[in-house]
């Protein structure tokens, strides 16, 4: 999945001839703590909610206001996983996408990339989940693979997360049958280490956590 895949076009940009006061309206209409400002099609910056709630003139322009201005962008050909990783180090509600003319083609919001990352990790197929800890000398994609398909089941999706402090690696899996125990009875033959299992009602359950969990391992 590609920036240009996740573009919203709810969300308009600012001219630079809009108001500080319109921006906030903007901003509170679309659950957004920041917009992006275009000169027709260039893009001038990213604006924040912070900077232009302490301005002192909400009925200024935006050229005339002299607000601070971040630039951060993502090119519309780059992966989604670039996208969340510029999004969470920069603590970002919204991101402006640039064309191979480097000129603005719309913005990426933090709402869209929940949405289209539950699709992309398969939350909404029925299925099962299940959460593996082992060394980081002992991950095979291939023997889990194998295992799995082993019991008559397929991966749906499939993401490893670490942690700088240790060697361990914990591995989530999506699998597309809910009823697990002849896998999770496999795994412990192998001798993994099944730190957790979940029926697919479960997991969606508790998708906003995994998800905030993914960002972290992207920040990292």
């Amino acid at each position: 999945m590609l920036a240009n895949d996740l573009i919203t076009d709810e969300i308009p940009p600012l001219k630079i001839t809009d108001t500080v006061s319109l921006a906030l309206d903007w901003m509170e209409q679309f659950k957004v703590s920041h917009l992006a400002v275009v000169n027709n099609r260039e893009l001038v910056g990213l604006i924040s909610e912070t900077d232009l709630l302490d301005f002192d003139n909400p009925q200024a322009q935006i050229n005339e206001s002299k607000i601070h201005m971040m630039r951060p962008l993502v090119h519309h050909y780059q992966h989604a996983y670039d996208v969340v990783k510029l999004m969470s180090g920069l603590n970002l509600s919204l991101i402006p996408v640039i064309d191979d003319k480097e000129l603005y083609k719309g913005c990426i919001s933090h709402k869209g990339i929940v949405q289209n990352l539950s699709t992309m990790i398969s939350v909404q197929n029925p299925g099962g989940v299940i959460v593996l800890e082992l060394n980081q000398n002992d991950y095979s994609v291939t023997q889990i693979g194998n295992i799995v398909e082993g019991n008559d089941a397929k991966i749906l999706s499939l993401h490893v997360s670490s942690n700088p402090d240790s060697t361990k690696l914990e591995v989530t899996i999506k699998v597309n049958r809910e009823n697990l125990s002849a896998i999770l009875q496999t795994f412990n033959r192998y001798n993994y280490s099944v730190k957790a299992s979940y029926q697919n009602l479960d997991f969606t359950k508790g998708i906003d956590d995994k998800f905030n969990e993914f960002l972290h391992f992207l920040n990292i």
